[in-house]
């Protein structure tokens, strides 16, 4: 459904009458196409305080100076007291004004030290530096911040995080570990996934397709699975994408292992998509409400990751991206049940991520949408849905592709340093965020 304040606000009329009421005003997000797949205009490098990072060998395009930056990266890595925490104002005061429309703001942090408390506090002090500034900043211009100790490891994000693909991701912190940077799989940097194959669950329609549609553009071999109800829409998504269709209910027990019996060959990127909702307040929720959310959202999860891992069907260097909510992590009333399998994904991620790293070479993380513009969405009572719209910072829902790009950069070839991270794709939602 058209978000028709969203329209009227970019009109003369509309930006006068908002402006008077003090209403919200949402700009409209500029978002990858192919005749637009970068943001035109300089990518401005600020530092705060002495840093001995390292970011030439990540190839970014950079300047020192500009006078109407498309992006700004402001490298704090270097902050370890509240006096330096001073050159983080002083080197973005003067430039965040002349940020294009649509912009980019990331901001570089190092860990948090555990031998310097100082160091600890004045880096967490960058996250709500950068939260906050997100939630001002307007005119659809976003802020993140991309806490690491190698800036190679981080090319993906920084490629995503400085793009259109990140337009609905705000005031949110990627933390890059040291794990090996794994090459991409094709010469051509547009395609990266070249050469791999990857399955997405829940795929025949809504945000599962545009994850397909997006994996498929990104060079992927795409096996669209969903319930044999769906099997038609999903056979012909994956014509359409030259993929396969696999028509499966992922809570049957054995989901994991027909799976695998259909990839012989392996599996490089699992896409956990595939949830329902069955909303009712605790007090009127019958016991089968409860079950069936928490067993497609959930355990069907659990299992089929476990499945796959096991039987080494899930090959080295591959990616697991799990679907959690905005719900799971900021609660949700009448959604008791989707809201606990939503944060049940969360728990599995952070677990999980570390072990399966270590023993099967594979990275695990969760995109956490917030309003998403969907069939379901469009469902809602009206000042309800608007409702959702508004309460982010960017005063707007999102889109399927928002979610979509987010899980392609978790599934790059190159996002092997990117684990156990939750990703909030919600245009930085006043709640949980």
């Amino acid at each position: 459904m058209a978000d028709r304040y969203l329209s009227f606000t970019g009109t003369a009329p509309g930006r006068f009458l908002t402006r008077r009421l003090g209403l919200p005003q949402p700009a409209a997000l500029r978002r990858w196409s192919p005749q637009r797949p970068t943001l035109e205009g300089d990518r401005l490098l600020l530092t705060a305080a002495k840093s001995d990072l390292d970011l030439a060998g990540t190839g970014l395009d950079l300047t020192s100076a500009a006078e109407q930056p498309a992006a700004v990266l402001l490298d704090a890595t270097g902050v370890r007291d509240v006096e330096s925490l001073a050159e983080v104002h002083a080197a973005l005061h003067p430039v965040v004004r002349s940020v294009a429309d649509s912009g980019r703001v990331v901001v570089l942090g190092a860990p948090l030290d555990p031998a310097d408390h100082h160091q600890a506090a004045v880096q967490q002090a960058l996250e709500g530096f950068t939260r906050s500034l997100g939630k001002e900043i307007g005119r659809g211009r976003t802020v993140n911040l991309v806490r690491l100790t190698d800036a190679r490891a981080a090319r993906s994000t920084l490629d995503f995080l400085l793009s259109p693909k990140s337009a609905y991701v705000s005031g949110q912190v990627v933390e890059v570990g040291p794990a090996p940077v794994t090459d991409a799989a094709s010469d051509d940097p547009d395609r990266p996934l070249t050469g791999r194959t990857a399955l997405v669950t829940g795929a025949a329609r809504g945000i599962g397709a545009a994850v397909a549609e997006t994996l498929a553009r990104d060079g992927a071999r795409v096996v669209v699975l969903d319930v044999p109800q769906a099997e038609q829409d999903a056979r012909r998504l994956a014509d359409r994408l030259g993929g396969a269709a696999l028509a499966l209910d992922i809570t049957a027990p054995d989901a994991g292992e027909r799976i695998a019996a259909a990839l012989p060959d392996g599996l490089d990127v699992l896409v956990h998509n595939a949830g329902i909702t069955r909303d009712r307040r605790l007090v009127n929720m019958p016991a089968e409400r409860w079950s069936s959310v928490l067993d497609v959202n959930l355990a069907s999860v659990l299992r089929t990751t476990d499945a796959l891992l096991a039987s080494g069907a899930l090959r080295r260097g591959g990616r697991i991206v799990a679907t959690a909510s905005i719900a799971g992590l900021a609660g949700n009333a009448g959604q008791t049940n989707y809201g606990a399998s939503k944060a049940g994904v969360v728990g599995l991620i952070r677990s999980l991520a570390p072990r399966a790293l270590a023993e099967h070479g594979v990275t695990v993380n969760a995109v956490a949408p917030g309003f998403i513009e969907t069939k379901m969405t469009a469902a809602i009572p009206l000042f309800i849905r608007e409702a959702g719209r508004r309460m982010n910072s960017l005063a707007q829902g999102g889109l399927p592709a928002d979610v979509a790009e987010t899980t392609a950069w978790l599934a790059h070839p190159g996002s092997g340093a990117v684990n156990g991270q939750v990703v909030r794709v919600c245009g930085q939602s006043l709640l949980g965020a």
